[in-house]
Order: C-alpha cells, then sequence, then structure tokens
C-alpha cells in the first residue's frame, strides 16, 4: 500500500503493533494471560471492597478444575451470547442485500454528485458523532459506508472507516439529542447519591449533561474533519486501488432509487407507527418510554437496508426473483466469515476477564487512588477524565464502568461540592475518547474485517496508528471546552451547574 508522508510516532505505534501476532492469536493469548493473572492475583488474596455494599470483590482463579469446566461449558454460550454478534450479523444481512442490488453504489454515485467534497467529511464525522441516539446502530452501519464513499471519491477508504470510527465511537457521548445512554448513567448516578445519604434533597436530573454535550457536537465535528484532511489522509497516501467510475445514473437505476425511497418511506412510517403503539412503554420520560423501540433498532436497520434494496433490484432490473435475494443474503453472510472466527476467540477472552473480578477490582483501585491525591475542582475532573480513559482500555462497556466508580466517585465529588452531573459530564468524556483504540471494543474486530477489504496487511497496529490522533484531540478538545464551561461557571444542562447548591 502506498504511504504519504511518515509521522514517526505513529507509524511505530503501527510498526510495533503488527509486529503482535494475528488477532484470533492475540485474544487467545490475552484469554491465557487473563487465566494466569487471575490465578496469581486470588492466590495473593487480591480484593476491594465493594463500594456499595462492602462487601469483597476478589479475585477469582480460573486456573483450576472449576475454572476449566466453566470455560468449557459455556464456551458456545459465550460465542452465541456475545454482543456484537448478533447485531452485526442482523444488520449486515440487510446491507448486504442493499449492496449487492447496486443500492449502496448509485446512492453514493448521487451523493458524490450533489455533495461538495470537503462537506462530505463533515457530514460523515457529524452524522457519526450523533449516531449515538441509535445506540451502537452506529458502529455497524457507518464505518463500512465511510470506506466506500471515500473509495468512490478515489480517497483512502481507511481514511473513510478512520472518520466514522472517530466520530461514532471517540464522540459516543456527545450528542444534540438525548439518548438512552443518559437515562442510564443517571441511573447509576442517582443511586451512588441516594446511598451515600450525603445529598438526600438533592435530584439528579436525567439530561444533567445536555447543554455541554450539545456544545461539544460540533467542535469534536470540526476537530475530526482536519485530523482526517491534515493527518489521517496525508498519512495513508493515495489510494492505490481502483475507484468506481462516478458515471451519471443511468435510467433503470434511477427508477430503482425512486422504488428504494418509497420503500424506506413505508419501513420509516412503520417505524414510528410502531414506536406510538407496540413499541412504546406507559412511561412519564420519552426517552423511557421509547427504549423498547430503541432495544429493536438493530431489527428496524435491517429493515431500512432489505427492503429498499430489494426495491431498488427490482426497479433496476438487478433482482429478477426470490432467489437473487437469497443469493446476495448469502454471499453478505459468507463476506463475514473471518470475522464470526475472530468473534468466537474474542468473546471467550471477554468472558474469562469478567469472571475473573479482574476489572472490577482496577476500577475500583483506580478510584481509591484519584480520591488519595486530594485534588479539587477542575485538577479533580481532570483527573476523573484521565483514569475513567485509562480503565476504558480494559473495561469498554460504559454502563459496566460506571456501576463500579459512580458509588465512589460521586459522593467523594458532592463532598468536595462538585454536583454529580459535574461527575458524570467528566466521566463520559473519558470513556469515550479511547473507545477507538482498545482492543476490548466489542466491535474492533468487525472494523479490523472492513479494512482488511482494502488493506489486507491491515492489523491491530494499523487500527490503533489510524486511530489515536482522534484520541488524543478528541481527549484535549473535549477536556478544553469542559475547563471553559467551568471556568465560566456555565450550565452543563438544563438548572445543572457544576457546583452543589
Amino acid at each position: 500500500m502506498i504511504r504519504g508522508p511518515r509521522i514517526g510516532f505513529l507509524d511505530a505505534v503501527e510498526r510495533l503493533g503488527n509486529r503482535l501476532p494475528d488477532p484470533i492469536t492475540l485474544f487467545a493469548s490475552l484469554t491465557l494471560v487473563v487465566i494466569a493473572a487471575s490465578a496469581i492475583c486470588a492466590r495473593l488474596g487480591v480484593g476491594v471492597p465493594h463500594p456499595t455494599d462492602g462487601s469483597v470483590i476478589a479475585a477469582v482463579d480460573l486456573a483450576n478444575a472449576a475454572g476449566f469446566r466453566r470455560l468449557f461449558l459455556e464456551a458456545v454460550r459465550n460465542f452465541t451470547g456475545f454482543a456484537p454478534l448478533g447485531a452485526v450479523l442482523v444488520a449486515m444481512l440487510g446491507i448486504g442485500v442493499a449492496e449487492a442490488s447496486g443500492l449502496v453504489q448509485a446512492m453514493l454515485r448521487a451523493a458524490v454528485a450533489w455533495v461538495p467534497r470537503a462537506a462530505v467529511t463533515w457530514a460523515l464525522i457529524f452524522v457519526g458523532v450523533n449516531a449515538n441516539v441509535a445506540s451502537d446502530a452506529g458502529l455497524l452501519v457507518l464505518p463500512p459506508i465511510g470506506a466506500l464513499l471515500f473509495a468512490s471519491m478515489g480517497r483512502h477508504p481507511l481514511a473513510g472507516l478512520a472518520a466514522a470510527f472517530g466520530g461514532v465511537a471517540a464522540g459516543f457521548s456527545a450528542n444534540l439529542f438525548p439518548t438512552t445512554l443518559d437515562v442510564l448513567l443517571a441511573g447509576f448516578t442517582r443511586e451512588a447519591v441516594t446511598a451515600s445519604h450525603l445529598a438526600p434533597d438533592y435530584s439528579v436530573q436525567i439530561l444533567g449533561n445536555w447543554y455541554f454535550l450539545a456544545a461539544a457536537t460540533p467542535l469534536l465535528t470540526g476537530v475530526g474533519v482536519v485530523l482526517t484532511h491534515r493527518v489521517v489522509e496525508p498519512r495513508l497516501g493515495p489510494w492505490e486501488g481502483t475507484p468506481e467510475a462516478i458515471a451519471p445514473l443511468t435510467a433503470e437505476e434511477r427508477r430503482g432509487l425512486w422504488a428504494a425511497g418509497l420503500a424506506g418511506a413505508a419501513v420509516a412510517g412503520l417505524a414510528i407507527a410502531a414506536a406510538s403503539g407496540p413499541l412504546r412503554d406507559p412511561a412519564p420520560s420519552l426517552v423511557d418510554a421509547l427504549a423498547p423501540f430503541f432495544q429493536s433498532l438493530i431489527v428496524w436497520i435491517l429493515l431500512l437496508f432489505l427492503v429498499p434494496g430489494i426495491a431498488f433490484g427490482i426497479g433496476a432490473g438487478t433482482i429478477k426473483s426470490d432467489r437473487d435475494v437469497a443469493r446476495m443474503a448469502g454471499k453478505a453472510m459468507s463476506n463475514l466469515g473471518p470475522y464470526i472466527a475472530l468473534a468466537f476467540v474474542a468473546a471467550q477472552f471477554i468472558a474469562t476477564f469478567g469472571w475473573s473480578n479482574l476489572g472490577a477490582i482496577v476500577a475500583v483501585s483506580g478510584a481509591e487512588g484519584l480520591q488519595q491525591l486530594g485534588l479539587q475542582g477542575a485538577p479533580l475532573l481532570v483527573g476523573l477524565i484521565l483514569l475513567t480513559s485509562f480503565l476504558d482500555l480494559f473495561l469498554a462497556s460504559a454502563t459496566a464502568k460506571w456501576a463500579v466508580l459512580a458509588p465512589v466517585i460521586v459522593p467523594m465529588f458532592v463532598l468536595l461540592g462538585l454536583t454529580p452531573e459535574a461527575t458524570q459530564v467528566a466521566y463520559r468524556i473519558g470513556d469515550s475518547c479511547t473507545n477507538v483504540i482498545t482492543p476490548f471494543m466489542p466491535y474492533l474486530p468487525y472494523l479490523l474485517t472492513i479494512a482488511r477489504r482494502y488493506d489486507p496487511k491491515a492489523g491491530t497496529g494499523t487500527m490503533v496508528a489510524l486511530m489515536l490522533p482522534y484520541t488524543l484531540s478528541f481527549g484535549v478538545a473535549w477536556t478544553a471546552l469542559l475547563l471553559v464551561f467551568y471556568a465560566l461557571d456555565l450550565p452543563i444542562g438544563p438548572g445543572v451547574g457544576f457546583w452543589m447548591p
């Protein structure tokens, strides 16, 4: 692959990372490392008190007969229960049909014809930053679309993948709109305040981070665009693959796009009807009421690509019968063979890491270490961002980390005069920025599979070097914005600031 100007640090990261074994071997090796570490920590009596009830979270020895038995008995369950697996397979079923029928290529050609070149990157990253309104769905849809879009313009597809992945994952908490993550995190924050008895009259606001996260959205979009244009694309160099010829749409393709548009509108109408009826719960909050709809988003993504894809194929003449649809769906699944193999090994690693309790021990120990530093105000918030960024390298789930950290961190910050919402927003910054470089990101195997379509030699080091600029720049920009809000005492949400009343 042709490369552009050398960037010494990133090149070193890539070389070092790519010297690691194949990701399948790497995850298998890490599983063995976790098992060995669990045995050592268990024999040394490593453990921490649970931040809520005081019970001991002790390291669990997996290098014994019980651990061996559990690994073998639950290996299949670990694989089938691996959270991204079902989502990837279901979503790619629809995306694969839409791609094979010609819909995706026709839409990209139409977009290239109408959208200015510079605006493409802006739109891709902006949509990515806001994609967490659909939970993890953006991670499935946008990176492959970004790669295809850049390739169709003669730009490096890995830059398109990086721009989309950076927006979705490194900017995960930022959004112009409230999301289900606001509800989930606020629930843990509220429980931590209640259990501490430090602020019995204080009510944690679900939208207590909304103003700040909305302000971060255009900031991160701009930073991501500059990074993509000035750092990522120059480093990757010119795309030596053959870009798809951007020819005018044929009459058949225009007819297919009209049919796909009508089909997409019908699916959207059905989704609105479902969100107003069977997929809506009786709850006072709109976000809570729509929880069933958000939980079914993967199925809607399937329909949103599958139905218009079939409609386009019929209109454009690329689908003649139901056998063509079945063939396209089968091909989409066959292309995911490498991902499925990698997902099996990654699932065993993540399961053993959870069984060992090592992640929870590291999180609680980190929180206690931060408490002992004696920081206050802005330095304390920055310290929490750095701690969370570090922990995110080992424990990727935003809610799992906050469930462990909140009972320790929130009361400590309240005692120092900071609101629970301010504590929570600092946590969300740290939780987002390192998502794109941690091997614990459940969707990393899927994204690596996409990258290898364009660079068969791409490895873990390639992905880390590609995404590290987004981690560093998003972290600095987001932290700087928080310090501006702090210095000017701006509200971070409706009726919520940094300081306790």
